[in-house]
């Protein structure tokens, strides 16, 4: 079967890391966009990404499906791992969460194919999300296919900046999560310069 005929739910962590995943697979696949990041802190920042994923998915005629806000989800499952720091262990349980919440849905669109923008980030390792992908993929029954993609690969990091620069797109400084808003702003306080006065 041809690929075009083929339905691809695709799992948007941030409209920044998306246009130039959306632009590649809509040209590919019979594509939805999915919004399910339990782990973004704070409604205002979940609701201010949501908003920018919207604007992105209408501008270029891709359907969106909006997931639930669970962060009691996210806290039950991440929160035995939030010393791990940014790219360990609680990062891998966070892919894993958001993954096989895709999956579920994808199961339940009649979907054939699911992949994500994770890996569009250069923060992302395609290492630790696309085991995550294939196993959530293959415990989703349905005979799901995970795309294993690195998206930044290729120039394509470059290609989404320059691809999301039109728009102005809110852009966040750092992850989403609590603990990565903690370990940002600690970070922040580090590098700002001792008062002279």
């Amino acid at each position: 079967m041809d690929n075009k005929a083929k339905k691809l739910l695709l799992h948007a962590c941030c409209a920044p890391c998306s246009p130039h995943v959306i632009r590649t697979l809509k040209a590919q696949y019979d594509l939805t966009v999915y919004f399910y990041n339990p782990n973004i802190h704070g409604a205002g920042e979940y609701e201010l990404r949501l908003a920018e994923v919207r604007r992105l998915c209408d501008d270029l005629g891709v359907p969106l499906v909006e997931g639930p806000y669970d962060p009691e989800r996210f806290f039950d499952q991440v929160g035995p791992f939030a010393s791990s720091g940014e790219g360990g262990e609680r990062c891998v349980v966070c892919f894993r969460l958001r993954l096989d919440e895709l999956c579920r849905k994808a199961v339940e669109l009649g979907a054939e194919v699911v992949a994500t923008t994770l890996t569009a980030s250069p923060h992302k390792k395609a290492a630790l999300v696309n085991p995550q992908g294939v196993a959530a993929a293959a415990e989703a029954g349905g005979n799901l296919t995970f795309l294993e993609e690195d998206f930044k690969k290729k120039d394509g990091w470059r290609i989404t900046c320059q691809l999301a620069r039109p728009y102005g797109f809110y852009r966040q400084n750092y992850c989403g999560c609590a603990y990565s808003k903690a370990e940002s702003e600690k970070r922040d306080n580090s590098e700002r310069p001792a008062d002279s006065r």
